[in-house]
């Protein structure tokens, strides 16, 4: 039986099982190995160089990078030639775009990349179509841009939240609150803060053991923490936790009411490509959700110019890393340094390397002679 029978088997017996307190822990052993195969799905084979879930290899570049994903024809292509300079192929059917296709936002003084990956369609975490590439490229997301028909968006929502958490990309999500060490000798050790509600020593033991781990240390910081979670800690070199915007096209081919519904979910935006509608309150939920802000450096005896200023990544916004933004031996060399701003409880404040800036600091160092 080859994996992908495995798995099927797996998610059969998962939807017949009736989900209660008695049928818990078989469920949690189920997910455990589900997760398994999987990963194994995802693997390069033995003597293979090359992964199957191999991305398209497009280099980095630029403050973030976001990646559209979506079904076939949902406008993907459309939306990248109107916030980027970028001329992606467009048409009304299946698999138009069939490599990446990475453009440049400039927003805010930001240079932003937008990958337009190819349609993702369901199946994608068994490999059909290219749905393994995708999700792979889409793994080194600094923001997922899910782009979604407004005339059928639960359906679509549904599936490709499905398909990218087969393959491990947990959407909005934080880091399960679960510290887990393998040992080489001791056994099992189980504690947790306070009782968890979803895990237990013999339950945590056993799905260790399917995972040929039988020395580990794990500590549950958080009562709520589920099966899944604990699978995640297990398998956390193979899991991205990466921001989702979702993004309703076509909401001129559907009621002012549905706008609004769609409109009032959680971290989405409602646009029509073809009619302009939207994209500029589209292009702000991305700024905000990349969690970006600008700052301005001053040279010695010279204004700051506020035309051209530096972008950096909110949880990278210390002063250390506006040295390494500038050049490697800025912080070798390091001083101090005088911000000005919001960050600074007088203007200009005298500060170190770990100084957090705020959006709109005026910021200059001072190196060693």
């Amino acid at each position: 039986m080859g994996i992908i029978e495995k798995i099927q088997q797996i998610q059969e017996e998962l939807a017949r099982t009736q989900k209660n307190k008695a049928t818990e822990y078989h469920i949690g052993l189920l997910k455990g190995k589900l997760a398994r195969y999987r990963q194994q799905l995802l693997e390069p084979p033995p003597g293979s160089s090359s992964s199957p879930g191999q991305g398209f290899e497009v280099q980095k570049s630029g403050d973030a990078r976001v990646a559209l994903i979506g079904f076939p024809s949902v406008g993907k292509s459309s939306l990248l030639s109107k916030i980027t300079k970028t001329k992606s192929e467009v048409a009304q059917y299946a698999f138009t775009t069939l490599t990446s296709v990475p453009g440049v936002l400039e927003y805010n003084g930001s240079e932003i990349q937008i990958l337009d990956l190819p349609g993702i369609i369901q199946g994608a975490s068994e490999g059909k179509g290219r749905g393994r590439q995708v999700v792979a490229t889409a793994k080194t997301a600094d923001l997922i841009l899910m782009v979604l028909d407004a005339t059928k968006p639960d359906e679509q929502r549904a599936i490709l939240e499905r398909e990218l958490e087969a393959v491990g990309i947990r959407l909005n999500k934080e880091k399960p609150n679960i510290v887990f060490n393998p040992k080489k000798t001791g056994g099992l050790k189980f504690n947790a803060t306070s009782p968890p509600k979803y895990l237990n020593e013999k339950l945590v033991g056993d799905i260790l053991k399917d995972y040929k781990i039988h020395n580990a240390e794990v500590l549950v910081r958080d009562e709520n923490c589920t099966v899944e979670d604990f699978i995640d800690v297990i398998n956390s070199s193979h899991r991205s936790y990466i921001p989702c915007l979702y993004c309703y096209n076509k909401i001129d081919a559907v009621s002012l009411e549905e706008t609004d519904r769609l409109a009032r979910l959680d971290h989405s935006v409602v646009i029509s490509v073809s009619m302009g509608l939207g994209l500029d309150d589209l292009l702000e939920r991305i700024w905000d959700d990349l969690s970006l802000l600008r700052i301005y450096t001053k040279p010695k005896g010279s204004a700051p110019d506020f035309t051209e200023p530096m972008v950096v990544r909110t949880a990278r916004n210390t002063i250390e890393n506006v040295c390494d933004s500038i050049h490697r031996d800025f912080k070798n060399k390091f001083k101090y340094a005088l911000v000005w701003g919001a960050s600074a409880k007088h203007s200009p404040q005298k500060c170190g390397l770990q100084h957090k800036v705020a959006e709109g600091d005026v910021v200059s160092i001072f190196t060693k002679s």
